[in-house]
């Protein structure tokens, strides 16, 4: 599939320190390795005049997210981090394989300890950008991009739900579970309704929407409808219930569930694995409810979608209009590593590495 270009969403400006709520234990050396923290005593007693440069790279194509993070941090935990001298390129640019994305100038003893959580930073930030960018095309089709939903909030920690969901807004995705993933960008969560609220209307759709309707009548109304494992009875249901109210209907099959409206046309099985979500179910869903009538209701589907599995969806023109994605989104997959390569204004570096002058890095005050 041809690469579209996306609008990537970090050239605005840089977040400061007042949006991260940094450890302080960090400047006590509480989360660097304590090699850094032997190497920093050893430079003070032994070199202290040094000014080395360090700087940062990672080897593969990417969207970069973690700079402003990065920046906070030094500006915060650095000794006497005014005479720093940092360049750095930004949040949401487009970076090549080895290509230098932050050099940081000055004497080894007031930075260097925070190299390992520099490098931290930056994998996981631009991991899951780079993640949701590549989702993000891979759910275009015709130049036209498919909303994706950022739904990484049962897949990892709920401390790093802010910096994740700041990382899928600059890899492109807007909409995302959770406040907590917003916080960054000064948005709110966004999010219908769970298997348990259809649970606790004894397995009823059209009950738990009614009340879902009255109790948020602002929200478009999108519908979970494989509660009972027979997403077509069920949206045809709350279709002809809501009619024009009803925006969307969601299908969220697990992977080891066959639907039942296979279970009623055992004729087209065979050529397929029938199980979850899966691109004849979607098929027969969109034809059942443009039969009826309600061609304006649009299709989501969530539940182990990953880049790969949207690919497979695209290509076939499977009729989703939206997709959800979690646990893929969350892999850290993009390693950076942070080298000094210059000593006192010498190249000066281990064999093999160097300095790698960017023209793209911009001085940072």
């Amino acid at each position: 599939m041809k690469e579209i270009e996306l609008k990537l969403q970090g050239k605005i400006k840089r977040l400061t320190n007042r949006t991260f709520k940094f450890d302080e234990r960090i400047r006590d050396g509480w989360f660097s390795a304590v090699y850094f923290l032997k190497t920093r005593e050893i430079v003070k007693r032994h070199k202290p005049n040094n000014i080395v440069t360090m700087q940062f790279f990672q080897k593969q194509n990417a969207v970069l997210c973690g700079t402003d993070e990065v920046i906070a941090l030094i500006k915060t935990f650095a000794d006497q981090p005014d005479e720093l001298e940092i360049h750095s390129l930004k949040d949401g640019d487009k970076i090549s394989p080895f290509e230098t994305v932050l050099t940081i100038k000055g004497p080894y003893q007031n930075f260097g300890f925070l190299e390992g959580i520099i490098d931290g930073i930056l994998a996981r930030r631009t991991s899951v950008a780079t993640s949701v960018y590549n989702v993000m095309n891979a759910g275009a089709k015709n130049g036209i991009q498919k909303p994706i939903i950022f739904m990484g909030d049962r897949d990892d920690h709920y401390t790093q739900q802010a910096g994740d969901g700041y990382a899928a807004y600059i890899g492109g995705s807007k909409a995302q579970a959770t406040h907590a993933m917003n916080e960054w960008w000064g948005k709110q969560g966004m999010g219908t309704m769970p298997h348990a609220l259809i649970q606790l209307f004894n397995g009823d759709v059209v009950e738990a929407a009614k009340a879902y309707q009255e109790t948020f009548p602002e929200d478009e109304l999108m519908v979970l409808v494989d509660y009972n494992n027979d997403v077509i009875t069920d949206a045809l249901r709350v279709a002809k219930e809501f009619g024009d109210d009803l925006k969307a209907v969601r299908l969220d099959t697990s992977r080891t569930m066959i639907d039942q409206y296979f279970v009623r046309n055992p004729d087209i099985l065979g050529t397929f694995d029938p199980r979850g979500v899966n691109a004849p179910l979607v098929f027969a869903l969109r034809e059942a409810l443009d039969k009826e009538g309600f061609q304006h209701v649009k299709i989501v589907v969530t539940g182990g979608f990953n880049e790969k599995r949207i690919i497979e969806f695209e290509e076939q023109q499977v009729p989703v209009d939206m997709y959800g994605v979690g646990s893929s989104l969350l892999k850290i997959n993009i390693g950076f590593t942070g080298d000094n390569v210059e000593l006192n204004g010498e190249p000066e570096a281990k064999s093999g590495r160097k300095r790698r002058p960017n023209p793209r890095l911009e001085k940072v005050d």
